[in-house]
């Protein structure tokens, strides 16, 4: 078989050396989108599903905002918002803004069910980090951090301030 190019990618091994910073991000990766698929199998969801209600927890973004956050075009969007209202997770309100637009909220069922997914997420993650000293899990915490906002700053998204989701009947929807 000719040499592609390419190298193989490492499986870690116990007391194994360094992956090289691409396939340690990949396996990195691997295991947080198996833990997601975990927590969003265990509540009938998707991965996208819960990627979803994950961004309302703080946020009651339009249609056209939702699609820039999941990086997904706008009509796939609005097929996943058609079938979280279904199953009574999300609604979509007005918008005091532009009437010819709507924002999608999270309903209290949704917050439910996102808290517990949150719950089992955080639990998840801290066994994958089990093995890191506290300094080590900050420093990874602060380099993540930089990593996501730089590249969602690229994007157009400003992730390190988000607007909190004004409160119902609050001052917002009576506009």
């Amino acid at each position: 078989m000719p040499p592609t190019g390419h190298r193989p990618v490492i499986t870690p091994v116990p007391g194994g050396g360094d992956l090289g910073l691409v396939d340690a991000l990949a396996q990195l990766t691997f295991a947080v989108q198996a833990a997601l698929g975990r927590i969003a199998a265990a509540h009938d969801l998707s991965i996208i599903q819960i990627r979803l209600l994950g961004i309302l927890r703080d946020r009651r973004p339009a249609i056209n905002e939702l699609a820039r956050l999941l990086q997904l075009d706008k009509s796939s969007v609005t097929g996943l918002v058609d079938r979280a209202e279904e199953r009574g997770l999300v609604r979509r309100t007005p918008s005091a803004l532009d009437r010819r637009s709507v924002r999608v909220t999270i309903t209290a069922a949704g917050q439910e069910l996102i808290d517990q997914g949150t719950a089992a997420f955080e639990a998840e993650i801290a066994a994958l980090v089990a093995d890191l000293s506290p300094g080590q899990r900050s420093r990874l915490s602060s380099t993540a951090t930089r990593i996501v906002a730089a590249d969602a700053r690229r994007r157009g998204i400003d992730i390190l301030n988000v607007e909190p989701a004004p409160a119902e009947g609050g001052e917002a929807d009576r506009r």
